[in-house]
């Protein structure tokens, strides 16, 4: 990252200003989709009159709101007219398949928001910003939260993984999925694969979100509920692929091993391991968003984190696995594919 500076080269504190005032940003975006305004500019109602009865909104703050949204680049202006970007239109307006505004739901949990707001005693402390042991409660509430709202933004993460492992070919495979949450990782894979078994594990009460978008996808006759703690229940044997999707980052490397351990035990001889996880080059501040994702471990739980490959690599190494590869896909995060 390099500093901003004018047309005459000279440094300027435009970047230090822009995130100081970044709330602002989060709190227009969140209006925007609780206003639904982007779905009614995509079913035409794209000036200020119309846009505002939509909306039930005034006037002025219609046209102020839209304006900050066009100079942030999520709108366009042609004169007095309000047109949505192709980003936005693919995922804001809510007729969009791949729409992502349940996002905000959990993004934007006053709770989660809270745990920012001392951060400085959070980082000479060392201990997470939520109390407790943050979002690694047992049974937190935030994870019902986070299987409601965080599925369609990761849709494409569980189609890559579905391409990546064949899954079309439609071998007899049985799926363990390790903390499924909203389940959509193994019920992609059993909407590419009709014999795939899938064994989801989580909550109780995160299971029944995963158990209705197996429903709504046709697959539920083939998803079965493990409810528990993953590092104690018992997670059965024999699996030809096992999930493990943004679970790792919230531990340190003791008791990620020793989850390794056991999930090498429920690997069939031949069987992979996908991990999909946030992995910072191994200056650990490159690639930008991914790196960035430390902070957020270091406010929410007692002792996660973003690891690097070479540290998740000797990780499963000291679990039994023999090999791992990393594999860079379009997104922030990054998938690890193992084996024993």
């Amino acid at each position: 990252m390099t500093a901003q500076a004018s047309s005459s080269g000279q440094p300027t504190p435009e970047r230090i200003f822009e995130m100081l005032t970044a709330y602002q940003r989060t709190e227009v975006l969140r209006a925007a989709i609780e206003l639904d305004l982007f779905t009614a500019i995509g079913e035409g109602a794209n000036t200020v009159e119309p846009l505002a009865k939509r909306c039930q909104a005034s006037q002025r703050g219609i046209r102020m709101l839209s304006d900050n949204l066009a100079a942030a680049g999520l709108l366009t202006k042609h004169k007095q007219q309000y047109s949505l970007t192709e980003e936005s239109a693919k995922f804001l307006d809510r007729r969009s398949p791949h729409c992502v505004v349940a996002a905000a739901g959990f993004l934007t949990l006053p709770h989660l928001m809270e745990g920012y707001r001392n951060l400085s005693e959070v980082v000479r402390s060392g201990r997470n910003g939520l109390g407790g042991q943050g979002s690694i409660e047992p049974e937190n509430p935030i994870w019902v939260d986070f299987a409601r709202s965080m599925g369609p933004i990761q849709a494409p993460f569980a189609e890559a993984i579905a391409q990546i492992l064949h899954a079309d070919a439609g071998e007899k495979w049985k799926v363990l999925d390790i903390a499924a949450g909203h389940g959509r990782f193994g019920v992609a894979l059993a909407q590419h694969n009709p014999n795939a078994e899938i064994f989801a594990v989580d909550w109780p009460a995160v299971l029944q979100v995963a158990e209705e978008n197996a429903r709504l996808a046709g697959v539920s006759a083939r998803y079965h509920q493990i409810p528990g703690n993953a590092f104690d229940v018992d997670l059965g044997s024999g699996y030809d692929v096992i999930l493990l999707t943004g679970f790792l980052h919230h531990f340190d490397p003791v008791p990620i091993e020793q989850l390794l351990r056991r999930i090498n035990a429920a690997l069939a001889p031949n069987g992979r391991v996908v991990t999909l996880e946030f992995v910072p080059n191994e200056d650990r501040v490159t690639p930008p968003a991914t790196a960035a994702w430390a902070i957020n471990m270091l406010v929410t739980t007692p002792a996660g984190d973003a690891y690097t490959f070479a540290e998740y690599d000797r990780m499963f190494r000291n679990a039994g696995f023999a090999s791992n590869e990393l594999v860079r896909v379009p997104g922030t995060e990054a998938l690890i594919l193992s084996r024993k």
